[in-house]
């Protein structure tokens, strides 16, 4: 064993002694708050706590409204005010079980990126593919005619694209046995056959493919693919479709005196905001120590204090630059660009290779995609524009939904999908959070015993 290895699980050791040690607490208030519901949350510091209490509450389909996160020394100590889906508290009484089980101690370590493409056996019952290169129209729908000419169900699938870029989790089953594909020729010659759709293209620059190898989580996966992808290269951004109005606005400071970096964020808010921004800092190596978290109207405020793990704050200006790009790219690369049809019918081997060939025939392009089954259903969500990005004509939509069936197929949503908020002056000086909300959120924090003092 090299010396890298026994550090590291010599830190995992220690680390999951702490916590056993010192298991977490999860307190559910639903009295302190007429609007939400207050989770509260205290244990053993280790790095990654926060991105994994905010996961959980994101699978739960919690929407985070406030959050006072302070994670300085040995401990770390957050509050969420958090609803459902339709604004109310939440009522489910597992839920302080189930964010207490996620902070248990780690059962994976660290783990190389490889770039290349491949297949891992997500669960006993499918193989996950995971897929990343450069973004054109007809892509999405080679993919899927690879799978499917070789005789490979699509059971589930998230697709993403941003700045050029395309990153994908697929599921697949056996189209005979409807179990897992383990055969290492077959999954060999899918690989190589995906390879060769994915390296179609001539920019050798970004037509890169990427995978991870183990379980992982699905969004996670995504963000970390679409990082290690470099979405968030300036040289190469094309925001033709996002509106100044709808530009996220990222700034990031110094705080000299207390030796932190403060990013601050502003924009449109929406669901997993939170999580998106979080997962970034984690993959770039940065450890939020305090932040706080407004979203209560049309608009998100995140405020947070990092440094590096190596305990440093932001060092030169280029590192500020690239976390600035970064935290961009993390708000813009979940927004979903055109318009929304559902497809919602009986699931077969092929159906996503007909309808993605039925979409790129009638000239529209998909720019995310999240496919579900359920039973013998498919339940699919896709994001269209044409070719060029623009907003699909009614025309073609009409076409589309004759040839593949009205019944099953329903625009569910027209026009830009996270267009709510905005307004308000977004050219002059990012405002900070900790004078807007300083007094109110320290004395929040005050009176749960989260700070000694506050002023």
């Amino acid at each position: 064993m090299d010396f890298w290895s026994s550090s590291v699980s010599t830190d995992n050791e220690l680390e999951k002694f702490v916590i056993r040690m010192n298991p977490p607490k999860v307190t559910i208030d639903n009295a302190s708050s007429r609007k939400a519901t207050l989770v509260k949350v205290d244990s053993a510091n280790k790095r990654g706590s926060l991105l994994e209490v905010v996961q959980v509450l994101t699978d739960l389909d919690l929407l985070i409204r406030r959050a006072y996160v302070s994670s300085d020394g040995e401990w770390f100590m957050d509050v969420f005010h958090v609803t459902d889906k339709n604004g109310n508290k939440v009522m489910e009484e597992n839920i302080a079980e189930r964010i207490q089980l996620s902070l248990g101690p780690r059962t994976y370590s660290f783990r190389a990126r490889n770039r290349s493409v491949g297949v891992q056996g997500a669960s006993e019952k499918s193989t996950s593919i995971e897929i990343t290169g450069r973004d054109r129209p007809g892509l999405l729908s080679d993919v899927f005619a690879v799978l499917a000419d070789n005789n490979c169900n699509v059971v589930a699938a998230e697709v993403w694209t941003h700045n050029s870029r395309m990153a994908s989790v697929v599921y697949i089953t056996d189209e005979t046995t409807g179990s897992a594909i383990e055969d290492p020729t077959r999954i060999s010659k899918i690989k190589q056959l995906l390879l060769y759709v994915l390296e179609g293209n001539r920019d050798k620059r970004i037509a890169n493919t990427a995978v991870l190898m183990g379980s992982t989580h699905k969004e996670r996966r995504l963000h970390q693919m679409m990082y290690d992808n470099r979405d968030y290269d300036v040289a190469y951004t094309d925001d033709r479709s996002t509106s100044e109005r709808r530009k996220p606005i990222v700034t990031v400071e110094n705080c000299t005196d207390k030796a932190y970096t403060v990013a601050n964020l502003r924009c449109s808010d929406r669901p997993k905001l939170f999580f998106d921004a979080v997962c970034t800092l984690t993959d770039m190596q940065y450890v939020v120590y305090h932040a706080t978290v407004i979203a209560e109207g049309p608009e998100a405020y995140q405020e947070y204090y990092i440094r590096h793990v190596d305990g440093g704050p932001v060092s030169s200006e280029a590192e500020r630059q690239r976390l600035i790009h970064c935290l961009e790219a993390a708000i813009k690369r979940r927004i979903s660009e055109g318009i929304r049809l559902e497809l919602c019918g009986e699931d077969r081997v092929g159906l996503l290779s007909d309808v993605t060939r039925i979409f790129r025939e009638n000239g529209l392009s998909v720019t995310r995609a999240e496919v579900t089954t359920r039973g013998s259903q498919a339940v699919n969500t896709f994001y269209v524009t044409d070719s060029s990005g623009n907003p699909v004509k009614r025309t073609a939509i009409e076409t589309v939904r004759n040839e593949i069936g009205r019944a099953i197929l329903r625009v569910k949503d027209e026009g830009l999908s996270e267009s709510r908020g905005g307004g308000g002056d977004e050219t002059g000086k990012f405002f900070s959070l900790s004078n807007l909300f300083k007094s109110r959120s320290e004395k929040f924090l005050y009176n749960l015993g989260l700070i000694k003092s506050y002023s």
